[in-house]
């Protein structure tokens, strides 16, 4: 069991998923038409949002967590809290319960042959403040993350006012600060803010900031975002440049975060990190980190996994990476913990039930785990072989 404790904070939801593989392959929208009956095979209720994906992959990996999300006094609060408390009795205990509100809850369409459909109703996510951060659980914990602020009107409004908020409590309390995000429907609301203006508010408060490529793309460059989104032909992970990361995560450090993780899918996960001047006052999650991590940039492949399901696999890749700084690794342990563990996520049909303590993640590591091909040669990184990873 890792010594130090983490908070996880933000959006959290009820997944709902209809079992729809018994529709024949491509036909799902042929059938899906006023007065028909679409046959399900059951239905699968899960967690989903940052606040449990990340929370309970880090208790799975040994970390103590305790878990801050706002839900309604209703049957999808209920059921959230009846499968936190599976994995811990005590990890439902400091969910917020509004009565007044729905708890937040995410359709999932996925039948074969097609991409998946969301139908999401944010609920008690758009009301959650500042206020509902008890003081006394800030000054127990090491870190605090917060995750999601796209999928929280009450965060994302008013160019984050409420974001500064919560982060200005956390560093107060000692707390290092930890950021994700998710990408943003362009035609909501959420996607028409000025995020740029966000970013400026926030970022000065983050000390680990751990967004995918195409959150990171969307939040700093929408012009590029929307150019390769248009792409038909190429995802954005395949056709970001590295020379175009290192300059995004430029800007991203220019705001005082100290360390950049930016996740991509099959070509693994990088990592920038500042200058040693950055890394004096970092909340007490950083204390035993050693000047390895400072001014890195680090790049490892993605591990092979049998792939069963990616939903929340970015999470779980966070969890690894916070879990490994809370440890005190080195940035290359962490970046490979952080890998590993989004391995392990897109293996199960959910994001947290095949992970496993941390050093016995850290042990199918040092025995030899295939990668899958990443070459950066060309674009001037080099190849460390005993670690298994690029560095520049």
């Amino acid at each position: 069991m890792i010594a130090k404790q983490a908070i996880l904070a933000g959006h959290i939801c009820l997944d709902v998923t209809p079992d729809l593989s018994a529709v024949p392959e491509g036909q799902f929208q042929h059938l899906f038409q006023p007065g028909r009956l679409v046959r399900a095979g059951g239905i699968r209720l899960s967690t989903g949002g940052s606040v449990p994906n990340t929370g309970l992959s880090m208790h799975r990996l040994g970390v103590p967590v305790r878990l801050i999300g706002k839900i309604g006094d209703d049957l999808f609060g209920q059921a959230l809290q009846d499968i936190i408390s599976v994995e811990g009795p005590h990890l439902a205990d400091d969910l917020v319960i509004d009565l007044t509100l729905l708890t937040s809850f995410t359709i999932i369409i996925n039948p074969p042959g097609f991409d998946r459909t969301f139908v999401h109703h944010p609920g008690a996510n758009d009301t959650f403040y500042a206020s509902d951060l008890p003081r006394g659980i800030l000054q127990g914990a090491d870190l605090f993350h917060f995750g999601y602020p796209p999928l929280m009107r009450s965060i994302y409004r008013g160019e984050g006012a409420e974001l500064v908020s919560i982060l200005q409590r956390a560093r107060r309390a000692g707390l290092t600060t930890s950021l994700d995000y998710t990408l943003p429907d362009p035609s909501s609301p959420a996607g028409m803010v000025d995020w740029l203006a966000i970013l400026a508010n926030t970022l000065p408060l983050v000390d680990l900031f751990v967004p995918s490529i195409e959150e990171l793309l969307f939040l700093l460059n929408r012009e590029t975002y929307d150019r390769l989104h248009q792409d038909a032909a190429k995802a954005i992970i395949d056709a970001v440049e590295p020379d175009l990361l290192s300059e995004l995560s430029e800007t991203i450090l220019g705001y005082g975060v100290k360390a950049l993780l930016v996740k991509l899918g099959h070509r693994g996960i990088y990592l920038r990190t500042a200058a040693e001047s950055l890394w004096q006052k970092g909340g007490r999650g950083l204390d035993g980190l050693d000047d390895s991590w400072h001014n890195r940039e680090i790049w490892v492949p993605a591990y092979h996994a049998s792939v069963l399901a990616t939903t929340g696999a970015g999470d779980a890749a966070i969890a690894g990476f916070l879990a490994g700084i809370l440890q005190g690794s080195s940035p290359e342990t962490a970046l490979q913990v952080a890998a590993a563990a989004g391995a392990v996520s897109v293996e199960t049909s959910d994001v947290y039930s095949g992970l496993m303590p941390l050093e016995v993640l850290c042990a199918r590591i040092n025995q030899g785990w295939d990668s899958l091909p990443l070459d950066l040669e060309e674009h001037g990184w080099r190849w460390a072989q005993t670690l298994g990873l690029w560095e520049k």
